[in-house]
């Protein structure tokens, strides 16, 4: 269950689980070259740089959900949303654990790289069907709800490629 919440996020975090995924991405494949030799320089700019965005959604949602409801917002209701939110910096656990693998040698150094980027692709397809069974859009909804997710990858993806060779 651990595993599927890290992967895919729930019904009510499909949004930061899409949200970090599309971070994580563009993060390892801009930063793969920079940090070839350095993939434990690269796992501390993910885990920042998502915990920095993280938090800057979170707060961006406070501002504006207190402005909505025209009144400050309590300590429960700023503790939900950025439990809610959570879902951004989890989304990046399983990629930073593949580039871990490279650092650690148990998988070569850009092996690790296109697991984390593959990894990535593969959340961003489930997030896309799951979506698609959630409002029930039929077979038409879910192709193009995953092409769109897949769409945000593979440019990610074609953009790695780009800038790697």
């Amino acid at each position: 269950m651990f595993l599927r919440t890290l992967l895919v996020g729930s019904r009510d975090t499909i949004a930061g689980t899409v949200y970090g995924t599309i971070i994580v991405l563009s993060i390892v494949t801009a930063g793969a070259p920079a940090f070839e030799h350095g993939h434990w320089r690269l796992i501390a700019v993910l885990a920042v740089t998502v915990l920095v965005f993280w938090i800057a959604h979170v707060y961006a949602h406070i501002i504006g959900e207190s402005l909505a409801e025209g009144h400050r917002l309590g300590r429960e209701q700023i503790l939900g949303i950025a439990q809610r939110e959570l879902a951004i910096p989890l989304a990046a656990i399983l990629p930073m654990a593949a580039v871990a693998l490279g650092a650690l040698g148990v998988l070569g150094p850009g092996t690790s790289l296109w697991l984390a980027v593959g990894i990535g692709v593969t959340t961003l397809a489930v997030e896309g069907v799951r979506f698609a069974r959630l409002e029930q859009l039929g077979a038409r909804g879910t192709i193009f709800s995953v092409a769109i997710n897949l769409g945000l990858g593979l440019t990610l993806v074609v953009l790695k490629a780009a800038v790697s060779h």
